[in-house]
């Protein structure tokens, strides 16, 4: 597991960066992505672009990962520290998050968000 934690975090870094396309590198092309803001799910990097483009146009959401743990599925679960802030500054939500991936050949390939 320690090659797929440092690729996640890695991701969460490259995400609280804004780095679009080092995180869209790091997507499998046929990626399935919760939305954590409209419910459901997005198919393909196209998609998962253009939903942290708009998520940033209207938040700034850093995340950062503060526990890592896998099952012997191949399943990882990461719990991480969502503060989410307006463009204006003013906090909108300080709570802890339940992430759970999947990778594939390197890649993640699933991401999903326990609870949502």
């Amino acid at each position: 597991m320690p090659e797929q934690v440092e690729l996640l975090e890695r991701l969460y870094n490259r995400f609280n960066a804004r780095d679009m396309e080092s995180l869209l590198a790091a997507l499998h092309p046929d990626v399935v992505w919760a939305n954590g803001m409209e419910r459901g799910y997005l198919y393909g990097r196209e998609a998962v672009r253009s939903y942290w483009t708009r998520q940033w146009a209207m938040a700034n959401p850093p995340v950062e990962p503060v526990e890592f743990a896998s099952d012997l599925g191949g399943m990882i679960y990461v719990e991480a520290h969502e503060l989410v802030h307006d463009l204006n500054g003013t906090l909108l939500t300080d709570e802890m998050g339940s992430h759970v991936l999947r990778i594939e050949d390197g890649l993640v390939k699933r991401f999903d968000i326990r609870g949502a």
